[in-house]
């Protein structure tokens, strides 16, 4: 793409209500554009990367399983009245239709996914099944507020599961947490990410979080020693703070626990980008969903719910893996692969020099950013470093002249001389 047709324009400054370093980056950087508290805008740049970001969690999900479906956004208060939550959840967005009647914006599918599995399951036979989607959701935050991270309206995928027996629910549940931390890990955030022990609430002893240490990070949680494996893979474990009064919990968490034991976790701030949930049987039995055992007895399936926000991934990524010069996006995610910076675009022979490299790079395949603006070489250095691609290729008179490129690693800041048509990786 050649940056004189982007719609783009980066930006030096922007509302000092903008204090999240996430939104600061990418309102700057031109990835989004903020149209009020919590709802943005992704303008061409940002949808690439939010793109790149839902492909890599709907690659995960299909890898152990999971059938992707697209489900509504807008529900009925029926469907929320049968499991008690119309009045029970204090950030559902509710909104009257035609002929007066009480609808809902949906943060959360449950009550749509529920009676939908009722409609295809009918024996042990059918089971165990496993559906997900990616969708903008809409929670009424009173105070929305940290960018990306906590929004009013924002993309979330979230995957249903439904079981016969608790064992089985087990092992897919440990799947999902092993496919979880392969999704950070793609995204450059495995090595910063806990898998956290938190309250199950009303559905089970435990849920689990994903917590990505940061200090920009709302959330607490305390890290225990050591790593326990999932799937094969040594993982770092913690414990949200609001579990780390509960000694029973302890006992049943931490090897060999003694009272007390819970000032030696190495306490962090945190960003939650990641939960999965033991239901049980309270929405299968709240929305009559049975099945027939093998001896022909109606029982309800055991339900998992496992949530992964891409948005929020989106404004996570940004507020870690970024630096005083701008961004700098895993090459998984990045917009594109290289940013070409042509020097002197007024000089034929350096121009003629970067078309050449641009159209060798898009017949390889590599997705590429071309600066062929007339601007100043400081400018385009600083957009670059803004924009936070992860490969930075460099045309000048001398490099023109010459028959080199010099290419710079947007993370090290590493810096070499190439011949044209030799990459760096």
């Amino acid at each position: 793409m050649r940056r004189s047709q982007l719609f783009l324009k980066t930006r030096k400054d922007i509302s000092k209500d903008e204090i999240s370093r996430n939104a600061q980056l990418l309102t700057r950087g031109g990835y989004v554009n903020q149209v009020m508290a919590g709802v943005y805008s992704y303008l061409p740049i940002g949808l690439r990367v939010l793109t790149k970001i839902e492909q890599i969690v709907r690659e995960e999900m299909n890898a152990i399983g999971s059938q992707e479906i697209l489900m509504p956004a807008l529900h009925p208060r029926e469907i929320w009245e049968v499991t008690g939550r119309w009045n029970a959840i204090d950030v559902l967005f509710k909104l009257k239709g035609a002929g007066d009647r009480d609808l809902a914006l949906g943060p959360t599918h449950e009550e749509v996914v529920t009676p939908l599995a009722a409609q295809m399951v009918n024996s042990y036979r059918d089971l165990p099944q496993a559906v997900y989607h990616i969708q903008t959701k809409f929670r009424n935050e009173a105070r929305a507020k940290s960018g990306l991270l906590r929004g009013r309206e924002f993309r979330m995928k979230d995957l249903y599961s439904f079981h016969t027996t608790q064992e089985d629910l087990d092992t897919f549940y440990d799947r999902v947490m092993a496919a979880y931390m392969k999704i950070y890990r793609r995204m450059g955030l495995g090595e910063s990410t806990l898998i956290t022990f938190a309250s199950g609430g009303t559905f089970s002893k435990y849920s689990h979080e994903f917590q990505t240490l940061t200090d920009a990070g709302e959330d607490v949680v305390y890290e225990i020693a050591g790593t326990r494996t999932v799937a094969g893979m040594a993982e770092r474990f913690g414990i949200n703070s609001e579990i780390i009064e509960d000694q029973e919990a302890l006992a049943g968490i931490l090897p060999n626990y003694q009272p007390g034991d819970e000032a030696k976790l190495v306490k962090h701030k945190a960003i939650e980008v990641g939960n999965i949930f033991k239901l049980g049987t309270r929405f299968s039995t709240a929305c009559g969903l049975t099945y027939a055992d093998a001896s022909g007895k109606p029982q309800h399936p055991i339900m998992g719910c496992y949530g992964i926000g891409p948005s929020r991934m989106m404004g996570t990524i940004a507020e870690i893996l970024s630096d005083d010069k701008g961004l700098i996006w895993p090459e998984e995610v990045a917009p594109y692969k290289v940013n070409l910076i042509s020097l002197k675009a007024s000089d034929p022979a350096t121009q003629q020099a970067a078309d050449a490299l641009y159209e060798s790079l898009q017949r390889a395949g590599i997705e590429v950013l071309y600066d062929d603006r007339d601007l100043s070489t400081g400018e385009k250095f600083a957009d670059a470093d803004l924009l936070g691609c992860p490969w930075q290729a460099v045309v000048g008179p001398k490099g023109a002249a010459n028959g080199v490129v010099e290419w710079v690693n947007r993370k090290s800041g590493t810096k070499q001389e190439l011949p044209v048509g030799t990459w760096p990786w």
